[in-house]
């Protein structure tokens, strides 16, 4: 078994597949779209088979990320050593999105920085 795609509903779709296909290497499909419904989507491929489904549909609230909550917490990209963790965390931190921790090593053995990106969603960049 294994996980087959992360679905993540964002306010700009656009913008949320324009950052992971520029900054961590991923690539899109067409999309969908859905006329009934106003319900959008793409599907983000990366290299080791692991895939993204962004999607945004008309209603859909957007929460408050800025605290610790139950579900999903955030995804976790292994950019293969240390110094590309760095090169990438400062890549990030340059293209103006929020550095909230790191890059250190985790009480858990991970080198890691974490940056609030699409709209406030966590991602993890790992070694």
């Amino acid at each position: 078994m294994r996980i087959e795609h992360i679905a993540m509903y964002v306010s700009d779709l656009e913008a949320a597949r324009d950052f992971f296909v520029k900054h961590l290497g991923g690539r899109s499909n067409d999309g969908y779209h859905n006329m009934n419904t106003g319900f959008r989507s793409y599907f983000i491929s990366f290299d080791d088979g692991a895939r993204l489904e962004l999607m945004n549909k008309p209603g859909v609230a957007d929460t408050d990320k800025s605290s610790e909550h139950t579900g999903y917490a955030h995804i976790a990209f292994s950019v293969g050593s240390r110094e590309k963790v760095d090169e990438l965390t400062e890549k990030l931190r340059g293209a103006g999105y929020e550095v909230k921790s790191g890059p250190r090593t985790t009480g858990d053995g991970y080198y890691e920085s974490c940056i609030a990106v699409i709209e406030g969603n966590i991602i993890e960049i790992t070694d």
